[in-house]
């Protein structure tokens, strides 16, 4: 939560006071208001610093920073993060392997993330580049309907990467 200025802390000579049902009670000098909110024993906050004048409401302090905590957690739950999924494949995959590898690739991507593919390649797999390039131009070619290209394949030391996004 931002830095709030409450009671002797708001630095205006004059602010704009709401009071506890949200009307408002008009334009007073510091000290006044500071005294209306100490008469319902409640605090003077600063809720608009940037208005001219500064719009300060009389509220519990106490209860207002819950809300506002409640309000940012709230918020942050309503944020879904995409994230980055990552998928390893050999240049010399089974049907039954690509098939599987596939169908995942597809979930995540219907579910909004990206793929990260990677295929590694073991010893002298890497002179037969081409047959690694075919497995990847497939998987493009299987994946086209749910998803897209986002990163095209490249060689990464001893690995071919090809990054996917949702379509």
């Amino acid at each position: 939560m931002k830095y709030v200025r409450v009671n002797e802390r708001i630095m205006a000579q004059t602010v704009r006071v709401i009071g506890l049902d949200g009307e408002q009670l008009g334009v007073f000098p510091r000290d006044i208001a500071l005294n209306k909110a100490e008469e319902r024993d409640l605090d003077l906050v600063e809720v608009a610093p940037q208005a001219k004048p500064p719009v300060c409401r009389i509220i519990d302090f106490s209860k207002y920073k819950y809300e506002q905590k409640k309000k940012e957690k709230a918020v942050r739950k309503s944020q879904k993060q995409a994230q980055l999924k990552e998928v390893r494949i050999r240049p010399r995959i089974g049907s039954h392997d690509y098939e599987v590898k596939l169908k995942h690739i597809k979930e995540f991507l219907e579910k909004r993330h990206k793929v990260r593919v990677r295929m590694w390649f073991r010893g002298r797999e890497i002179t037969h580049k081409d047959i690694g390039n075919r497995v990847i131009d497939r998987l493009i070619k299987d994946i086209e309907k749910v998803g897209r290209v986002d990163r095209a394949a490249h060689m990464l030391g001893k690995t071919l990467v090809l990054i996917l996004s949702p379509k």
